[in-house]
């Protein structure tokens, strides 16, 4: 993909946000071509889920937020849902009584609003997407292992369709071999064409797969970049790669 040639999709201007007085972000700037992987590293506090909650409608903010060309801080959840933003979020936040099948259907509401309704198509993506969930489609979400959870949480934000996929640390707690899978397949994801907003703490992993990359510490953003160029630069190294290098072992 060409990345410089390809649309703003998300265009974020000096963008304040956080819960009641407590200022969580102080001014980011912040952009995501159209079909390009984009990630936000950095520590556990620095406001990685506040700026996506912002982003999505969650939390209040002050700034600027233009998704597709045109403005959205007057847009509700629901409306920004309807325009093509999907959030999934880092409690993944499923139905656990339901099966895995109606917790996807139920992630089909933007396109039944849109008057697509049958589903049918998504699904089998979707499916096609995590193999497992088919074989599980009628086990109830909450008997799922973590992987799987993730899978589900994923899949119901495909199911609507989305332009703009926001990820809030999709690793986290999860072994390091479904971690991989979960990263292969957001890497796969591209190729849809859907963009992915990337928020992690595995530096390592989201600096792989993703095109462009920001380092956000204490609300601001500290560095960015093409992640190709992230990946080397000595900050990022001695910060966020070097402390994965000296846990996991050369």
């Amino acid at each position: 993909m060409n990345t410089v040639a390809a649309e703003i999709i998300l265009d974020v201007n000096d963008l304040h946000a956080g819960y009641g007085r407590a200022e969580v972000l102080h001014g980011l700037n912040l952009q995501a071509r159209a079909g390009s992987v984009v990630t936000v590293i950095g520590p556990n506090g620095a406001g990685k889920s506040t700026l996506l909650n912002a982003l999505m409608g969650v939390l209040p903010s002050r700034g600027g937020i233009a998704y597709q060309g045109r403005s959205i801080v007057l847009d509700t959840l629901e409306e920004r849902v309807m325009l093509g933003m999907a959030l999934v979020p880092e409690t993944r936040a499923l139905f656990a009584t339901m099966p895995v099948e109606d917790n996807l259907l139920l992630g089909a509401y933007r396109q039944v609003r849109l008057g697509h309704k049958d589903s049918g198509a998504a699904l089998e993506e979707v499916y096609a997407t995590f193999p497992r969930l088919k074989e599980r489609r009628a086990q109830l979400a909450g008997t799922l292992s973590g992987g799987e959870r993730q899978m589900l949480a994923v899949g119901r934000a495909l199911m609507s369709k989305p332009a703009l996929l926001m990820l809030d640390e999709p690793s986290l707690g999860l072994a390091p071999l479904v971690v991989r899978d979960i990263f292969a397949t957001i890497s796969s994801l591209r190729a849809t064409g859907v963009t992915i907003l990337l928020v992690e703490q595995n530096a390592r992993a989201a600096l792989e797969v993703a095109d462009h990359g920001y380092v956000l510490e204490m609300g601001e953003i500290a560095l960015s970049g093409p992640a190709a160029e992230l990946a080397k630069d000595p900050r990022v190294i001695d910060t966020y790669l070097g402390a994965a290098r000296a846990r996991n072992g050369p």
